[in-house]
């Protein structure tokens, strides 16, 4: 999974529905390491109720759950929501049962056990398809937020207009935000093939930090950039 896909997934939230305990706890465990959030619940009904007053991202349901199966939870969710990408989750190969959930625009099925590089793919399909309905958006400090798909940034509603150096220069350190970014890396992803100088790097740098908070931007002397 690309770093851009992994970044938009930290904007996302997904609830997760599974009656099974142990492989709850598990693939939740796993999803919150690429998600915002993770809401669990344990049958169709509660799934349903959390729905309504949640608005998840994406969806994650077993088909198999006491109280509501999960092939009638998204039948009741499609009534009014033909978008949010779902994935459904089987140990159940049989026609029946699957080919009830193909009216449902579910995003990809997962037959149990679940191992973590079907769970990305999924994830990574859920993306895909969320961007090409609407775009996805990061929620920054101090009532900032970038979209993603548009390139935009933010600050309490106000659009903030970035030139493409500091776009570039911007991305490189939002995706990399655990870690410092090397002088290197910025000569190789923002400069490319202009030689990076260091009134070029102190001018590129002053016009940024008017636009975000004071210390958002972070030097690391000798070594490079990090924001956070």
């Amino acid at each position: 999974m690309d770093k851009i896909a992994l970044e938009k997934l930290k904007a996302l939230t997904v609830l997760y529905a599974e009656d099974e305990e142990e492989i709850r706890k598990k693939i939740s465990d796993s999803l919150d390491y690429y998600v915002k959030e993770v809401i669990e619940v344990s049958n169709g009904k509660e799934a349903l109720k959390c729905y309504k007053a949640k608005k998840p991202d994406i969806i994650f349901t077993d088909i198999m759950m006491p109280c509501m199966s999960g092939i009638e939870l998204i039948k009741k969710i499609r009534e009014e929501d033909k978008k949010t990408p779902v994935v459904m989750i089987t140990a159940h190969t049989e026609k029946e049962v699957l080919l009830d959930a193909v009216s449902l625009h579910v995003e990809q099925y997962i037959i149990k056990p679940i191992n973590l590089k079907s769970l990305k793919n999924a994830l990574e399909n859920c993306v895909e398809a969320i961007c090409s309905n609407h775009s996805v958006t990061k929620e920054l400090p101090c009532g900032y937020s970038y979209d993603f798909d548009n390139r935009i940034l933010t600050c309490k509603e106000k659009v903030l207009k970035l030139s493409k150096k500091e776009i570039l220069f911007f991305e490189l350190l939002l995706q990399n935000s655990h870690r410092v970014v090397t002088y290197d890396e910025l000569q190789n992803h923002v400069w490319q093939d202009d030689i990076m100088t260091d009134s070029a790097l102190k001018s590129l740098l002053r016009k940024m930090r008017q636009k975000f908070p004071k210390d958002y931007i972070k030097n690391f002397s000798g070594l490079g950039y990090k924001i956070g």
